[in-house]
This record gives structure tokens, C-alpha cells and sequence, in this order.
């Protein structure tokens, strides 16, 4: 099967950890782990990942060095996690790939991921990024910067937009990577946002929503499976009320009356929910979300949350 495995966060770097690469490589090795693993069962794997805590240090980092070293755009330190990030796992996978004796070629691929200028959330920044600020030191970056921070539990911290993809400019060297066979890693946080000027594309200060650029993505290749690897087992139903239940095997239909009613929470399972049914609804093939501890598992139908086109009779 062609697989697409989208990473959380939590795959690289855990919640409670300080973002050392000691920590980030022990993460990323037992993830590369999984992901051989569905690989020596015969599957084509193309993998993604997020950036939201490596790319809020590497602008702190500008931040920090600012009288020394000139503070390049969001979209630049997008670019710089996607390298650092994609070489770690791309090196993780082929070294357990090599350890169990079944080498493949694995190649890291920096990917652009096309926006509309005109995107409504351009308007209306929204997304969180980077660390938080005292209102003097606010006032000081919204000024020099022309950031849009808004305040947060007494703190201040920088929004920015998160447009819808449409297009990922590697997708024809991607497509032909995976096509030989090649264990592909791209994509990482959504893609480094672009917009087309002319003939030509520039980069926009904006946050691409990594499930979305793996959706788009996992559509255009038509993979067999889209998996939406999180730190939970399951999506669930009534999430944190006495009556909360595991969503297991659902329709599409289903999934989509679920969302309509408000059962996924905004900023955490909804964007996962939305982008597996977009891949569900346009090609007719599965998705999957869980955890990574139940990859294998979900993958052969055994746990996490699976939506499927209609139920079989």
C-alpha cells in the first residue's frame, strides 16, 4: 500500500521536554522505529512532520541574537526547520531501515506549499507562534516589526495567518521520488508558505496548517492510506465529559455530521478531522488518526479512529 504518515509535534519533541538534540533524536529514533516498521510490511511510505516548537525557538533565537545577527522572515525559519527537522528523521529512518537489513534510499525534500495572496486569513491573523511577552517588549516588536500580537493570559504573543494550501511546488519531484520507491520526508510544518508574483514566487509570513499540507498532498498522490499520527489513540466523542466514548470505524458521512454538531475541539482535533475527510471525500480511500505507539495497529484496522467512504456490507 501507498501510505501517507503525517507526525505531531509530539513525535520529535514531548511536551515536558526543553528541545535539546539529545531529547529530539532519542523521539525521532523510536519514531523511525514505527515508520520501519509499516515499511518491512511492504508499504510505500511518504512522511511528514509539524515544526510549531523548532521553528517558536528559531525566531526566539533571532530574537535573542537581534544586536548581533539580522532577524530573517517567519517563512525563512520555516524553511530552516523543514532542513534540520527533515534531515534527523530522514537519517533516523534509513539508519533502522539499514539495522534491520533492508536498506531503501530515503531523501529529504524542502517543500514550497502555495497560498493565495487574497486568503481571507491574511486579514485576520490567528495563529499562535513563538514565545511570550511582557506588554513593553510587544509594543517594541509590533512597532519595529509590524507584527500582530494579541494578548494571552496577561502576556502577549504574535499571531500570524494560516492560509489554505492549494498547490505544492515539489509535488512533480516528490511524486516521482515515491513512484522509485524512494521513503520520502516533506512537507514538514505545512511547507514553507509562497505566493505566485508574476512569473514568480516570494514568501509570506504565515503558518501553513501541517495537517492541511498533508491532506493536499496525500489527495494528489491518491495514497491507500492517510495517517494522522497524534497523542491520542483516538478522536473521541464528548472529549473530556463523563460521556466521552473513542470514535473508532466511522463513514464519512458520519465524521461530518460529528464535526457539524462541534464535537472536535478547534486547534486540536478538528483540523486533523477536516483534513482526513478532505483526503476521505476526494479519493474515496481511508484515513486514520492515533497515536504512534498504535501506528502498526491502526494501520491493519486494530485501533485508532478510521474513516472510510461507506461501510461495507
Amino acid at each position: 500500500m501507498d501510505v501517507l504518515i503525517a507526525l505531531g509535534g509530539n513525535a520529535i519533541l514531548k511536551e515536558d521536554e526543553k528541545g535539546t538534540y539529545d531529547e529530539q533524536e532519542k523521539n525521532i529514533r523510536d519514531t523511525a522505529r514505527r515508520i520501519a516498521a509499516i515499511i518491512r510490511k511492504g508499504n510505500n511510505v511518504i512522511v511528514t512532520h509539524g515544526n510549531g516548537p523548532q521553528v517558536g525557538d528559531i525566531l526566539l533565537r533571532y530574537e535573542l541574537a537581534k544586536e548581533r545577527l539580522p532577524v530573517m522572515p517567519l517563512h525563512v525559519c520555516g524553511g530552516e526547520s523543514q532542513g534540520m527537522m527533515g534531515y534527523m528523521i530522514a537519517q533516523a529512518v534509513a539508519n533502522e531501515l539499514g539495522r534491520a537489513g533492508t536498506p531503501k534510499e530515503v531523501a529529504c525534500v524542502l517543500t514550497q506549499t502555495v497560498v493565495d495572496a487574497k486568503d481571507p486569513h491574511f486579514r485576520s491573523p490567528s495563529k499562535p507562534i513563538g514565545p511570550f511577552y511582557g506588554k513593553k517588549e510587544a509594543d517594541r516588536l509590533a512597532k519595529e516589526y509590524g507584527w500582530t500580537l494579541v494578548k494571552e493570559d496577561g502576556k502577549y504573543r504574535r499571531v500570524v495567518p494560516s492560509p489554505i494550501p492549494i498547490e505544492i511546488r515539489e509535488f512533480g519531484t516528490i511524486r516521482r521520488l515515491f513512484r522509485e520507491g524512494t521513503v520520502v520526508v516533506c512537507t514538514g510544518g505545512g511547507g514553507v508558505p509562497v505566493v505566485k508574483s508574476g512569473k514568480s514566487y516570494k514568501g509570506v509570513d504565515a503558518v501553513i496548517d501541517k495537517d492541511f499540507g498533508s491532506s493536499l498532498l496525500a489527495r494528489k498522490l491518491k495514497v491507500d492510506v492517510f495517517m494522522i499520527l497524534t497523542d491520542v489513540d483516538h478522536a473521541y466523542l464528548d472529549y473530556g465529559r463523563k460521556t466521552q466514548r473513542a470514535l473508532g470505524k466511522v463513514t464519512l458521512r458520519e465524521c461530518l455530521a460529528y464535526d457539524a454538531k462541534g464535537q472536535f475541539e478547534k486547534g486540536t482535533m478538528k483540523p486533523k478531522i477536516e483534513a482526513a475527510t478532505a483526503f476521505v471525500k476526494a479519493t474515496g480511500n481511508r484515513a486514520v488518526i492515533t497515536s504512534l505507539d498504535r501506528a502498526v495497529e491502526a494501520l491493519e484496522g486494530r485501533a485508532g479512529t478510521l474513516i472510510v467512504a461507506r461501510r461495507m456490507p
